[in-house]
């Protein structure tokens, strides 16, 4: 009887699993796709070739490599930066008592209201200002681009990590000063491991929006050399859908593979944070 009424969760479950999977199936068929167009491509393949993956790594129009390093670097760095800067502030915000504390929680709730295009122009400026004095952290940089990065979503961060902190025991900081240890030692020493799960579900998130982030970087980063993964795919299929969207699906699913092998590494951390920040959150 109770197997008869749950007969409708298997088939949502078996849904959204082929509404996950079809997307994916139609880029491995794109990939592996002989001919390479969109327009001969279906979601069972007719014929399987790397000639695809070939040309994605040898044609000198299109550093693929580079572009992956690069894409590395800058993710790479700004979720670790972003990560150790958000709970910083999250600490100060949960453990300090200042004036201006509430009023800054709100200020930083505030400002992530408004889209990031938002600023654009201004960014852009202010770039081209900073690379006349410091060429490294100017336009067409990837120190430039973290920059932009590490100011985009220290906010959202800020807050959660924040939530995540208020859910210690405060008891354990005061356990420690009494102890000796100094407020350094109790951030890095009690808290940050402490704080290990949500601090990879951060990380690891904003890992992947920095990864999928086309507006800033085609705007900061208009040399082919300093393109990342997002980028330069792109502008592979921006002029002609059609003619390189074998390369581009090649390029695609290489693309995806240090985020699978980042979230199979970190699986049991992200299950934790995530299910202790909706318990305790």
């Amino acid at each position: 009887m109770m197997k008869d009424r749950l007969w409708w969760r298997h088939l949502i479950g078996l849904a959204a699993l082929v509404f996950a999977l079809v997307p994916i199936l139609f880029l491995v068929s794109a990939a592996l796709n002989p001919v390479g167009t969109l327009s001969t491509t279906s979601l069972i393949p007719t014929g399987a070739s790397l000639s695809n993956f070939s040309k994605l790594f040898h044609d000198p129009n299109s550093p693929y490599v580079r572009w992956y390093v690069n894409t590395l670097v800058i993710c790479g760095v700004s979720a670790v930066l972003n990560v150790l800067i958000g709970v910083s502030g999250a600490y100060a915000f949960s453990r300090l008592r200042f004036r201006g504390r509430r009023p800054g929680l709100t200020g930083i709730l505030l400002v992530q209201m408004f889209p990031n295009f938002i600023s654009l122009t201004a960014l852009y400026l202010t770039f081209i200002s900073i690379g006349d004095v410091l060429p490294a952290a100017g336009l067409n940089t990837s120190l430039g681009l973290i920059l932009v990065y590490l100011g985009g979503a220290m906010g959202v961060n800020t807050w959660l990590l924040k939530g995540y902190l208020d859910t210690i025991p405060k008891e354990l900081d005061e356990a420690a000063r009494i102890d000796g240890a100094t407020e350094n030692q109790v951030f890095f020493r009690v808290i940050l491991p402490l704080a290990v799960p949500m601090l990879v579900v951060v990380g690891l998130f904003s890992f992947v929006s920095f990864l999928n982030e086309i507006l800033l970087a085609g705007v900061f980063l208009t040399d082919t050399t300093h393109k990342t993964l997002a980028v330069g795919l792109y502008g592979l299929v921006s002029g002609n859908h059609n003619t390189d969207y074998g390369e581009f699906a090649a390029g695609s699913l290489l693309a995806g593979v240090p985020v699978v092998l980042i979230y199979l590494y970190l699986q049991k951390y992200l299950v934790k944070g995530l299910t202790a920040g909706a318990v305790k959150g």
